[in-house]
């Protein structure tokens, strides 16, 4: 009865008092700040499998996972605590108080009900998407496990799930905790994972079980495994793992490959069984995941700044008059009856009392020298910038998926027009995740034709053409192959001079490999499903060469060859499995890995190889090397006694299986190479560039290899062979060296010192690289484990230097907490705008890291975009999102530029990353015309006050006056608002037109109504002098703005204003066909040498320059990267130019 009570007893994820070892492994996982990764501290902790009584004492966290921001009891305190973090908030809170007591001059509706309607709607809006995150959990926190109970298989829900239990996982299920691998369907007890939702690889892995538990299988073998594992706490490492299992007193040491991790999926395999190693928030991906972050853009928080000076400003100005009221209120003005029975603030005899109260009096008074309204208008701005222009805008619209662009949040919209850092992910961001068969070497011979997308961004850079073969009609091209030789296709390789050396190459492309087979087993039904997407396609390459690899089993691989005897001739060869030596970081293709395995002859073969395999590189494609060796019976029999010895080993197994594979991987025979394309998505490379020259620094962040990174940097254009390149690797020898004693805490304390020391050396090189003039643009590519010494507080700032001198960062091999921390660290180190992108579950933590999250809708799900702020369908369409929306978000629809001229010219972004158009110096000009049109509204005032007569000969009373000067007012105000506008529309002329009607109409309205204002405007409206003052006032007020803005413009003009006066005379295209059109585009360069080639060209009377407008030179200079400051004299030449309009285009 006691298994049975353990078993009733499902305890609650939240509930209870933690133990203490539970408490630790809270506290040692949780030691991190900007992301930071710390080796963890010595501990383990031990788990009964299958027995849940056993496990209650330590009481292990449960399964069930809370990805929400807000609960039932925190959501009112902390949704206002959000909403009230805005300065503004606080500051009409405050007001609303105010107003509602006695000494209010005004209806505290005027300030109740607007902030209430804005608190409310806010709210509802954090309520509704925090509600869709709870609506997700529960989701997930119910799907079905089945877990063993008593000789069964019992359907429970993930939530229910604890520690130590056995479950079974069926074929595309996912695994609702961390598990131990015990048993699978499959022999050898293999079976194969998906780990998308971790690193974003869509490819297959392979994870084998630790073969005494090979027989846990069925329900009555696996209810008598009573197991006991001793493993490390639970921590966010998503690439290691120590234990040991300990079954009928053996101890077999336990590997990642037996971790099967929460998140990931089930392929290829009908059932495993396995038992629960860590639960809930406790699982590594769970630990990887950040808390739901409140998002506030940095425009907004300098408003709070903007704010408190202007409070700070009111403040003052109120206590001016309040000391004031204080000083010159008293007795002796006998007509205000001031001695009987007044209140307070105006009793001459308590004088404090009057100075306090007509303080706050004026601070309600004056309040809307911030007025709430503004925040109104703003919120309306932005919800406008989303749903009408950026959720609509057809050249963000991906037609093969019918995918718009989706503002997910309209909070971060100007954040868009400041980006300076991008963090990428690469599989399904940058890529398509799809590695075709592109090239190959065999004998000394590159086969195949065409050019990479690199290869034909070099060109372009270089203004070179390529020739571009034919393509042959009877061409190959499916999913993984995009080869054309006609040379060696279709068995034309047997008329080569070496057709026994590609007889060799095809048959190791089709059996060196672990690739699975589904479907019929013919040449056009068959699916691969592979470890890599690598593997696919050599398999997929072999059988379009002839050599058909169509069924595996355990001990045998079978493959129909073709043409392999003679021409004609199809006969299908079975081929015996020996031994596996299977792929780690020792052991690939790599050509720095097979070279120094190779025989000491055919010198001459490998230098010609090695020369295919740059010039493949150069490309940018992923070459491997492929190589055999002929072994005598006698010597592979003693060979594999010592590899079963090896293979049996109890400690130290993967050192052992090493040393013995060294024994054999040796005098290989090099056949050739292969080179392999990543396909880039449609546009990458031409986008990268252009948000680069708009002053956009990229880091790609991907748990890849570091070599395919680098690949796909290259293909991208991040990194180039004229970069200098720093790379900071754990795979050296001296690392290695020390990770293959075991003792931990010596390779934690090894690797910092290693990773300093790199670091060091790097950072003083770059530093040396940067004085000189020449030097080269520099680039670091770093992996995963450096990176967590890396970001440890003593080395953080030296990482962070090193990387803002850099053009380009790659990091490789980082988990997705790490990729977090490294955006935290630019967010919070640099204090530069961050945005992230990615598509994947992996991606989530680097999305909600930076300032603006952007979401990739592709192949892995919907998680990055239910976690982003924008969603986009490609990674080009980041061109439109920030050149064109960021900048017009930035500059509130103010359009000054086309999207066209914004795409064309990308460094008027830069303006946005300086913050051009929001300084305190900005701020401080707007002021100082606030008060200069101020005091000549005063001016007006005291002038009517004292010399206005209306019609019937009487002075202007109080009423006159003030309505005449707040009519002033409404036009001056709106006027200002036209003269600001960059371009005018008519909905420019409706808005601005219509405001300053809409207070005519309510003043006309107003005056019949009351009293105190009775017939004032109509009496107005009949003087000459009312008509006079509405006009000359405004125009006196604006002066100031009006030659301010034009000296500016002439003679320090901003680059949006030159690209405005090149292109003032250019007809406007306002047809909907160009918004549809994709492709046929110019490159860069050619757009730059077709723009120049459009200026006019004749010369100035009065100078010899070509440019005779403002900022020419400096503009274009700028843009080859020359620096050639602006001269007063330069742009005053304008005047003597007259622009001449440009021939119309011809439909």
């Amino acid at each position: 009865m006691s298994g049975g009570s353990g078993w009733e007893r499902i305890r609650s994820t939240r509930g209870g008092r933690l133990s203490r070892e539970t408490s630790l492994t809270g506290r040692t996982a949780r030691t991190v700040r900007l992301g930071r990764v710390q080796p963890q501290a010595p501990g383990y902790r031990t788990i009964y499998c299958n027995d849940r009584e056993a496990n209650l004492p330590v009481r292990f966290k449960g399964n069930s996972i809370s990805t929400t921001k807000y609960n039932f009891l925190t959501f009112l305190p902390k949704g206002l605590f959000e909403q009230f973090r805005r300065v503004a908030n606080c500051y009409f809170l405050f007001i609303s108080i105010l107003s509602m007591t006695p000494i209010s001059p005004v209806n505290p509706v005027t300030n109740v009900v607007p902030l209430s309607l804005v608190l409310f709607v806010s709210l509802i809006k954090e309520a509704f998407e925090d509600w869709k995150r709870l609506q997700n959990d529960m989701v997930i926190n119910n799907n079905p496990v089945d877990v063993l109970h008593d000789q069964v298989w019992e359907t429970i829900p993930w939530k229910k799930l604890q520690v130590g239990d056995i479950v079974r996982i069926k074929q595309d299920g996912f695994f609702p905790a961390d598990l131990l691998f015990l048993a699978s369907t499959n022999a050898d007890g293999v079976c194969y994972i998906e780990t998308s939702n971790l690193d974003g690889e869509t490819n297959l892995k392979i994870r084998k079980a630790v073969e005494r538990t090979w027989d846990y299988l069925i329900p009555e073998k696996a209810v008598e495994f009573k197991g006991e594992v001793q493993c490390e706490q639970p921590n966010n490492s998503l690439y290691t793992f120590t234990g040991n299992l300990i079954i009928e007193n053996q101890t077999l040491p336990l590997s990642p490959n037996q971790l099967l991790l929460r998140g990931c999926s089930l392929r290829n395999t009908e059932y495993i069984v396995a038992a629960v190693i860590f639960t809930g928030h406790e699982t590594k991906v769970m630990m990887n995941s950040m808390n739901v972050p409140s998002k506030r853009s940095t425009l907004e928080r300098k408003l709070d700044k903007l704010i408190l000076t202007l409070f700070g400003t009111l403040f003052g100005m109120c206590l001016v008059g309040a000391i004031g009221s204080g000083i010159f209120i008293s007795s002796d003005y006998y007509y205000l009856e001031l001695q009987r029975g007044v209140g307070l603030e105006f009793n001459p005899s308590s004088r404090f009392s009057v100075v306090v109260l007509t303080l706050f009096t004026l601070l309600t008074l004056y309040s809307t020298i911030i007025p709430i309204s503004l925040y109104v208008s703003i919120e309306m701005i932005k919800f406008i910038q989303c749903a009408q222009f950026i959720n609509k805008d057809l050249h963000m619209y991906h037609v093969e998926t019918d995918t718009p662009a989706l503002a997910r949040t309209s909070n971060l919209n100007e954040e868009l027009g400041q980006v300076e850092y991008i963090f990428s992910d690469k599989t399904g961001t940058l890529t398509r995740n799809l590695m075709e068969f592109f090239k190959c070497s065999i004998g000394g011979e590159v086969y195949g034709t065409g050019f990479t997308e690199i290869e034909r961004g070099g060109a372009q850079r270089i203004g070179a053409k390529l020739q571009e073969a034919q393509r042959s009609p009877h061409a190959v091209h499916e999913k993984g192959f995009n080869f054309d030789d006609s040379r060696i296709m279709r068995g034309a390789w047997r008329n080569e001079s070496n057709p026994d050396v590609c007889k060799e190459f095809f048959r190791c492309l089709a059996i060196c490999h672990t690739v699975l087979t589904e479907g019929d087993e013919s040449p056009d039904k068959i699916t691969y499903q592979a470890a890599s997407p690598d593997e696919a396609a050599l398999v997929t390459a072999a059988k379009n060469f002839g050599f058909f690899f169509y069924r595996r089993t355990p001990t045998m691989i079978y493959v129909r060859e073709s043409h392999a005897e003679k021409m004609g001739t199809i006969t299908d060869v079975p081929y015996e499995i020996l031994n596996v030596l299977e792929f780690n970081r020792w052991r690939h293709g790599a050509d720095t890995v097979i070279y120094e395995r190779l025989a000491a002859e055919s010198d001459e073969l490998k230098k010609i190889t090695r020369e295919h395999l740059e010039q493949f590189g150069s490309a940018g494609l992923r070459t491997l090397c492929l190589a055999y060796k002929d072994l005598h019976p006698e010597t592979y029999e003693s060979w594999n006694e010592k590899f079963i010895q090896a293979k049996s080993s109890l400690r130290d197994r993967e050192k052992k299986l090493d040393e013995v594979a060294e024994l054999i991987e040796k005098d290989l025979i090099l056949i050739g190479a292969t080179a392999i394309e990543d396909k880039l998505q449609e546009g990458v490379p031409t986008c990268i560039e252009t948000l680069a020259r708009a002053g956009i620094k990229i880091w790609v962040l991907t748990g890849d290899k570091m070599e395919t990174a680098i690949n796909i940097a290259y293909a991208c254009n991040l990194i180039n062979n004229d970069m200098k390149q720093f790379i900071i690797s754990s795979e050296t020898d001296a690392i290695r060296e020390v990770e293959e004693k075991g003792d931990q805490v010596e390779i934690a304390r090894f690797m910092k010192e290693e990773v300093k020391g790199e670091l060091k050396r790097c950072l003083e090189e770059a530093q040396h690289s940067l004085c000189t003039v020449s030097g080269p643009k520099l680039t670091l590519v770093i992996d995963g484990k450096c990176l967590m010494y890396a970001l440890d507080p003593s080395l953080r700032v030296m990482l962070l230097n090193l990387s803002l001198n850099c053009s380009s960062v790659v990091c490789c091999r980082v988990s997705p907490l790490q990729k977090a921390q490294v955006t935290s660290l630019v967010k919070k180190g640099a204090r530069k705008i961050t945005l992230s992108i990615g598509d994947g579950a992996n991606d989530v933590s680097m999305i909600q890291a930076a300032h603006i999250g952007v979401g990739i809708s592709g192949l892995e799900g919907m998680q990055a975009v239910m976690a982003s702020d924008f969603a986009i369908a490609q990674f080009r369409f980041l061109t439109d999102l920030l050149l064109v929306h960021g900048r017009l978000s930035y500059l509130r629809i103010c359009k000054d530029v086309s999207t066209a001229l914004s795409k064309k010219y990308p460094e008027l972004y830069k303006e946005g990353i300086r913050n051009m158009f929001f300084k305190w110096r900005v701020v401080w000009t707007w002021a100082f015309f606030s008060v200069y049109q101020s005091l000549i509204f005063y001016h007006f005032v005291t002038i009517s006050g004292t010399s206005g007569k209306n019609l019937s000969g009487r002075m202007f009373g109080l009423w006159d006056v003030s309505t005449m000067a707040f009519t002033c007012v409404v036009i001056t105000v709106n006027l200002r608002l036209l003269l600001m506008c960059n371009s005018i529309t008519r909905w420019h002329y409706i808005s601005v037109g219509g405001s300053i009607l809409a207070w005519f109409v309510f003043i006309l309205i107003y005056s019949l109504l009351r009293e105190n204002v009775y017939f004032v405007i109509y009496v107005l409206m009949g003087t000459f002098y009312f008509y006079l003052t509405i006009i000359l006032v405004p125009i006196v007020a604006l002066l100031g703005d009006f030659i301010y803005q034009g000296v500016e413009r002439w003679f320090f003009p901003y680059d949006y204003q030159i690209v405005q006066e090149m292109h003032r005379n250019d007809p406007e295209d306002n047809s909907r066909a160009g918004l549809l059109e994709i492709g046929n585009r110019l490159t860069p360069q050619e757009e730059r040498s077709y723009a120049i080639a459009q200026l006019p060209r004749e010369l100035s009377k009065h100078t010899g320059f070509a440019f005779d407008s403002p900022g020419y030179e400096s503009f274009f200079a700028a843009q080859l990267g020359v620096h050639a400051p602006q001269k007063a004299w330069d742009v005053a030449r304008r005047a003597s130019m007259r622009g001449k309009p440009k021939p119309s285009k011809k439909h």
